[in-house]
């Protein structure tokens, strides 16, 4: 006879070993408090577009907080901020790689020129 299985009940122990590998992952409140810096962000993104400033100006604040963006989705909500520190290593590396190069592209077509 077979034991009966319990399948999608979590397992406590299971549950404290796992924040022990990964760490204490954020509550709630931490992820809306992400969600409105966020918000914030895009009005400031949306707001810099109507404004008069020079567009070589403009063009690299908004490559600034487009990467601040990104990088907080990828810390919080990908759960980035918890992994283990070369998974964090790895992927810093691949963005400010990819980051270098896309900077450098624009330079060539020249959206950072007056």
């Amino acid at each position: 006879m077979t034991q009966p299985t319990l399948e999608g009940v979590d397992h406590p122990a299971e549950d404290e070993e796992a924040q022990v590998e990964h760490g204490a992952h954020p509550t709630e409140a931490k992820y809306i408090k992400v969600a409105l810096v966020l918000a914030v962000l895009t009005a400031v993104e949306i707001a810099l577009s109507y404004t008069g400033f020079p567009e070589a100006a403009t063009n690299g604040a908004l490559l600034i907080l487009a990467a601040v963006k990104f990088i907080m989705v990828a810390a919080y909500f990908m759960h980035l901020k918890f992994d283990n520190k070369l998974l964090r290593r790895l992927f810093i590396t691949g963005f400010v790689l990819a980051a270098s190069v896309y900077v450098g592209y624009l330079l060539t077509l020249g959206v950072f020129l007056p």
